[in-house]
């Protein structure tokens, strides 16, 4: 039996919808402004979620190779959590987008109040149509914002655009892990639907990479280390608030074939 086909994610669909998960306060879990999941070294470890979405960013940060002369792209800031992590840890300026009115109005508010203001700028944007001149940037972060995608090669051709030479992208992504089985968990499919996401794979990187002009240095399957205590954790939290969810996370503990992997890749 065919998989069934995922709809196109529509970038302004995706903004309203993170426009809505910003206004109910769906906190469970979203500490320290990192709206992710997080990245256990050891994955029987006993950190708790709140350092775990931390460490996650540092993982990303520590490959970005940046310091206080660089001005980093964060594609797809959120509310501006990693942003401002990139500001404390390493100095350098970030400019932030995201498809979210909402999330660029908080994210704006939390530089404010940080006192980096002056070190990260958040802006609206469309990722398929970047605002920015040519070789603007040192770096580029995207953490799990290219699953709201509906073009990636569109969106590669972006980020090589505004990357300097020798410049660095840094992304993570959920996708299907092999060996995909007959049908597709089900789960998959509903937290697909739900948040307006497609699944790459991981096959498809290099080539993707490659077509773009970018050249792929570094590509983990990092599941093992983030999804289901993520989703463990993230369930807990749920139990505790009193109101509808979008989608059951709990119905993904399990599902071990629903990834993310990590990408490093250059523009020579």
């Amino acid at each position: 039996m065919p998989e069934p086909t995922l709809p196109v994610p529509v970038p302004e669909a995706v903004g309203k919808l993170y426009d809505e998960i910003l206004h109910e306060e769906l906190s469970y879990g979203f500490v320290n402004r990192q709206l992710h999941i997080g990245f256990w070294d050891d994955p029987e470890s006993e950190t708790p979620y709140e350092e775990a979405a931390v460490r996650f960013t540092d993982v990303v940060i520590e490959r970005l190779e940046v310091d206080a002369t660089a001005h980093v792209l964060d594609l797809g800031c959120g509310v501006g959590g990693p942003g401002l992590q990139i500001v404390e840890r390493t100095g350098a300026r970030v400019t932030g987008i995201s498809i979210s009115e909402e999330q660029i109005k908080a994210a704006n508010k939390n530089a404010a109040d940080a006192g980096f203001a002056d070190r990260a700028v958040f802006r609206h944007a469309n990722a398929m149509q970047l605002p920015f001149e040519d070789e603007s940037f040192d770096a580029v972060m995207a953490l799990e914002s290219m699953v709201h995608m509906p073009d990636r090669d569109q969106v590669f051709g972006e980020i090589h655009r505004v990357l300097r030479p020798g410049g660095r992208l840094v992304l993570t992504e959920f996708f299907e892990r092999g060996p995909r089985k007959a049908e597709r968990n089900p789960a998959i499919d509903g937290f697909c639907k739900v948040s307006m996401v497609t699944l790459p794979d991981v096959d498809d990187y290099v080539p993707m990479m490659h077509r773009s002009g970018l050249r792929l240095r570094e590509l983990l399957d990092i599941t093992e280390n983030t999804m289901q205590r993520t989703f463990r954790e993230m369930s807990n939290a749920l139990t505790e608030i009193d109101r509808p969810v979008r989608f059951q996370l709990s119905d993904l503990l399990g599902v071990d074939e629903f990834g993310c992997l990590l990408a490093v890749a250059g523009r020579p």
